[in-house]
């Protein structure tokens, strides 16, 4: 049986013409059969594929061969089977969005928190002069999350800026950061400096290396990703479930999207309340028209878009 891997990676580096960039990346993708979601942004690539070892190891090779990601760090997982159905390359204004655009005020090429390997970030962590600061949306803390963690009431990252007025009692703390993979603390942690935060940290690969390097210690229940997996496991030395089913409370740590295409919601669902409501949040999502068929995995693939590339202006007059 073949075996697959499935790459999560990010790299902040400038990217002159990005839309046909985008557009010629995803056809390279493509050729190597790789399936995956990539965004591309002026700022740089952020990015999760999956495909054979030998797939994997070519488009690693050849993203390193470019000086702009020379320094590339990927995080690899072996899975039985591709992560994605489709290849997906988008180009974006980011590559996580936050509402952070203006480099001469956010530029995490120029500055951002001092990075801990996750060695260094399980020895700080529980000091009594640290703050754990869960930088990640509710669906993906209440799914999994660090032991004593601040976590923040936010549906999506680009409400985290909004959100810094609430960390003002932890000024006189270490801040330590920490996210899926380590690239939302890039603009947290740059974001904290600017706004009077001196002493700021950011777990290096985020929850996923700390997984892989530091056996997950201390970090209760499942990590969620984008990807059909939806949740990986993290803790190998004391591990926890900690989230419950959105409509029972019984303890689960299956997450999946609402049924619903219109809601979509990401929550947490026991296997009964899944076959009960169709792998819907609600009554009402079970109803709706264009409810989608539930598998049991909560995983559902999205409509390929093509890639955004400027016409010309032959294309314009025609």
């Amino acid at each position: 049986m073949a075996k697959y891997n499935t790459i999560l990676y990010y790299c902040y580096s400038t990217i002159a013409e990005g839309e046909q960039f985008a557009a010629d990346h995803l056809k390279f993708c493509k050729g190597l059969g790789l399936t995956g979601r990539i965004i591309v942004a002026d700022e740089g690539l952020n990015g999760t594929v999956s495909g054979t070892e030998e797939a994997c190891k070519a488009y690693m090779e050849a993203v390193h061969a470019d000086e702009r990601f020379a320094k590339t760090e990927f995080k690899v997982d072996e899975v039985d089977t591709p992560s994605f159905v489709k290849m997906h390359v988008r180009y974006k204004s980011e590559i996580v969005h936050s509402g952070l655009r203006d480099p001469n005020m956010i530029n995490p090429q120029i500055q951002t928190g001092k990075h801990l390997e996750p060695v260094d970030f399980m020895a700080m962590k529980d000091r009594d002069d640290v703050v754990i600061l869960d930088v990640r949306s509710n669906y993906e803390h209440s799914l999994g999350k660090f032991k004593n963690a601040v976590t923040l009431d936010i549906e999506n990252f680009r409400d985290f800026p909004a959100k810094i007025n609430e960390l003002a009692q932890y000024k006189d703390k270490k801040i330590l950061t920490y996210c899926t993979g380590g690239i939302k603390c890039e603009k947290a942690s740059a974001l904290l400096l600017h706004e009077g935060f001196t002493d700021v940290y950011q777990l290096h690969g985020g929850i996923i290396k700390y997984g892989k390097e530091a056996g997950g210690k201390d970090f209760d229940g499942k990590c969620y990703v984008f990807d059909n997996r939806l949740s990986v496991d993290v803790n190998s030395v004391n591990p926890v479930v900690i989230s419950t089913c959105f409509n029972c409370g019984t303890v689960t740590h299956k997450m999946i999207n609402c049924a619903n295409p219109e809601c979509n919601e990401h929550f947490t669902q026991c296997d009964a309340c899944g076959e009960k409501l169709d792998g819907c949040c609600s009554d009402a999502c079970q109803s709706h028209p264009r409810k989608r068929v539930y598998d049991g995995t909560g995983y559902y693939v999205k409509v390929p878009q093509p890639v955004n590339v400027k016409k010309d202006k032959l294309e314009l007059a025609e």
